[in-house]
């Protein structure tokens, strides 16, 4: 009769901190296995020595590599791996021979712990039982004395090997956080909860209920003593109210203005390094209708205004940030692209600005959005041009335009239209009919990404002007541009690579 597996949880590190049921099955068990690094020294055996008997059979399960490079053919998952499926078939030889082994496991043996790695490769064979064990999550909220959460709160558990942009959009939508695996992800971490603007709140744990504990705050840790066993902590929100010690009152943040792409408007084009930027921020300053795309934040304040006061918007977001407000200012598409980050940057020159930080966060553009709804229109050289003559007048937009379509670029024109703006479109069609056939392919974009998208392809011949508003972009083919037709009638354009 074959053996029974036991993966047991032995919680933080603190012996006392062991269940009784996890503390009656280590002593009776066959066999006892727990992992190691290759010095063979292995905190899951230490914390269960008072719980070992004499005559037990131990089997350390020695890692090949952890931290270090290895020259597996398969790279440091191939050894993994392959060590896992060796470890497995160790235990199984046991297991096949009647004898029950407990798998030792630091905090809960499904809390990012090794035993799962046994466990999914040996339940299906062998009766299984798993005791869990107090997670070092928990130990961390209790050495510190304050909370993980309250009422309606909600905890995010993450993996510090998160990059910093998408770390901190997490923690940017949660009330509490627990990240874990800090040791040589420690600065990103840290980056990522000054992304967010909440490094303030964080704290720092490291070895949590044993005699080698260590706590503090996030932004006072030297980053060079971080070990692996070390996690980070958002409490509640409330728990302020306990136990916190006296301090000195923290010095006001320096301000800065952060310049956020937000896309052309679907949710899922906003980057994890914008949602951050945006979750950070005090203010939030920009065209009425791009400031309601921003979720609204409890605190957090909100200026729309007009699309026509580019300048003034700016010069208000930056005495905003003189005086310590982390401001965003935010754009549709990329603000780099006819938009926002420009008229900062140009109106930051003045002096009485010149230690006010602007900091530029990109977003997918409107061209792109349309190229992708279309195949790869921009598969080859293109350029991008504004008809709009608000800023520049129409001479260097023809000039520009006529310029582009006689060097055979593919052209992406943005603002081809407005209410009181019409007689612009017809003119650029009439001079890219000069340079270019008739049945070019031309894309029409309409408001992709958001709730009334559109788009449709046509060619410069059959384009119709009054049908194109403020709302549209538009793809002009060159010389090599294709529309092909799937098998489903559906077209799709592109631009070839090779000329």
């Amino acid at each position: 009769m074959a053996g029974r597996l036991y993966g047991v949880g032995l919680g933080p590190g603190d012996p006392e901190l062991v269940t009784v049921k996890a503390a009656r099955l280590i002593a009776g068990a066959d066999v006892v296995a727990y992992h190691a690094a290759r010095h063979g020294r292995s905190n899951a055996r230490a914390i269960a020595a008072g719980y070992l008997r004499e005559g037990q059979l131990e089997e350390p399960l020695i890692y090949p590599v952890t931290t270090g490079t290895t020259d597996h053919p398969g790279g440091y998952q191939g050894a993994i791996d392959e060590f896992y499926t060796a470890s497995a078939e160790r235990l199984a030889a046991h297991l096949d021979a009647g004898r029950d082994v407990v798998v030792l496991a630091e905090g809960d043996p499904f809390f990012y712990g090794s035993y799962m790695h046994m466990h999914k490769r040996l339940a299906h064979r062998y009766e299984t039982t798993v005791v869990p064990g107090v997670t070092s999550v928990s130990a961390a909220s209790a050495v510190l004395g304050r909370p993980l959460m309250e009422r309606d709160e909600t905890l995010t558990v993450l993996p510090g090997t998160l990059p910093p942009a998408e770390l901190a959009a997490r923690l940017a939508s949660t009330d509490s956080a627990a990240i874990m695996k800090l040791g040589r992800t420690f600065e990103g971490v840290r980056e990522a909860l000054t992304l967010a603007g909440r490094l303030d709140d964080a704290w720092y744990v490291e070895r949590a209920t044993t005699d080698r504990e260590r706590r503090g705050r996030m932004a006072d840790i030297d980053p060079a003593t971080v070990p692996y066993f070390s996690l980070a902590l958002l409490p509640s929100p409330a728990a302020t109210a306990f136990g916190a010690p006296a301090e000195e009152p923290p010095q006001p943040a320096p301000g800065q203005v952060t310049v956020v792409g937000l896309g052309p408007g679907a949710q899922e084009w906003l980057t994890p390094e914008a949602r951050a930027a945006l979750a950070g921020a005090d203010d939030v300053v920009g065209y009425g209708p791009y400031v309601d795309r921003v979720p609204a934040r409890p605190g957090q304040r909100r200026h729309a205004s007009d699309n026509r006061v580019e300048a003034e918007r700016a010069a208000f977001a930056l005495d905003l940030a003189k005086r310590g407000r982390r401001v965003a200012v935010v754009s549709s598409g990329d603000p780099g692209v006819f938009a926002m980050a420009a008229a900062v940057l140009e109106v930051s020159e003045d002096p009485q600005w010149k230690d006010v930080p602007v900091r530029v966060v990109p977003g997918l553009t409107a061209a792109q959005a349309v190229a992708s709804r279309a195949g790869a229109p921009l598969g080859h050289d293109f350029c991008v041009l504004s008809l709009s003559d608000r800023l520049k007048p129409w001479e260097i937009i023809a000039s520009r335009l006529a310029a582009a379509a006689s060097a055979d670029l593919v052209i992406a024109i943005y603002n081809p239209a407005s209410q009181s703006r019409k007689e612009q479109l017809v003119r650029a069609r009439a001079l890219l009919l000069e340079h270019r056939d008739p049945h070019t392919p031309v894309v029409v974009g309409r408001d992709v990404g958001g709730p009334q998208e559109a788009v449709r392809v046509t060619t410069l011949g059959d384009l119709d002007p009054a049908t194109i508003d403020m709302r549209c972009l538009l793809i002009v083919g060159s010389s090599r541009t294709r529309v092909v037709t799937r098998g489903d009638g559906t077209a799709q354009v592109f631009t070839p690579r090779s000329y």
